[in-house]
């Protein structure tokens, strides 16, 4: 059996890529050097190593409560979505915007043979964070961007991002390299935030500008979805956030 690195460069479309593969920091790094410089507070905050660090244990478990007013609901629902998606035998799976790997590495538990999970991201922070603490022998970390998934059509069975949507600057492009690059009958799954009459008080153009987060309409990332030809789309809300999932047909 070849390595798991190696089956996911030759996953790698070459008309997609930035630069040659590199593997120095212990994952592939296909991104130009001069490519997706960080866009808004928030997102230049995930390309610090500081806040890498502190992610897993602060950042992420205090952030995901907020959506739900302090309660414990959308952690609960997430952890339920990751047992859904969770790969079995040889499946492909990527997780776009994948931080430091704190769903990337749940998602390989039950896989086997050549089955791998990709977690990518565009911050080489996070990335050498989630070699370092969510490595397994079926998943290989790719530095790309969710703009342009340097992958070929199809190449997945399973496509998540999972509190990530929010910060990715054009997200609707980012939803259609997803649904691109996920193979027929495959799935998709999205958690991202949701306007409600509480996000409107806090929210303005001017301080989405500003801090880089966005909040998503209620019919606005399931519309996306069925525009590229997603089907059985479906959404439950969390309190100021929202899961989505759908499906390619096949």
């Amino acid at each position: 059996m070849t390595g798991a690195i190696d089956r996911v460069e030759a996953m790698l479309d070459p008309t997609r890529l930035g630069r040659a593969p590199d593997r120095t920091h212990g994952y592939l790094d296909v991104l130009a050097p001069e490519s997706a410089r960080p866009t808004g507070l928030s997102n230049a905050l995930m390309h610090n190593p500081a806040l890498a660090a502190v992610y897993e244990k602060a950042w992420r478990p205090a952030f995901t409560r907020l959506f739900s007013l302090g309660g414990s609901g959308t952690l609960s629902r997430q952890d339920l979505l990751l047992d859904e998606l969770t790969g079995r035998g040889e499946q492909k799976l990527l997780d776009v915007a994948c931080g430091p790997g704190l769903y990337t590495k749940p998602l390989a538990r039950k896989l086997s043979g050549d089955g791998v999970v990709v977690g990518l991201d565009v911050s080489d922070a996070m990335l050498q964070r989630a070699v370092a603490d969510n490595s397994g022998d079926r998943i290989v970390y790719v530095r790309g961007s969710a703009l342009e998934l340097p992958f070929s059509d199809g190449a997945f069975d399973t496509v998540v991002c999972l509190a990530a949507l929010y910060l990715i600057p054009a997200p609707r492009l980012a939803v259609r390299e997803i649904c691109r690059v996920t193979g027929p009958g495959g799935r998709v799954a999205l958690f991202t935030s949701l306007q409600t009459p509480l996000t409107s008080v806090l929210g303005s153009s001017t301080a989405e500008r500003v801090s880089g987060f966005r909040w998503f309409g209620k019919d606005e990332i399931t519309g996306w979805l069925r525009d590229n030809g997603l089907v059985d789309v479906k959404q439950t809300v969390s309190g100021q956030g929202q899961f989505v999932t759908a499906r390619k047909p096949q």
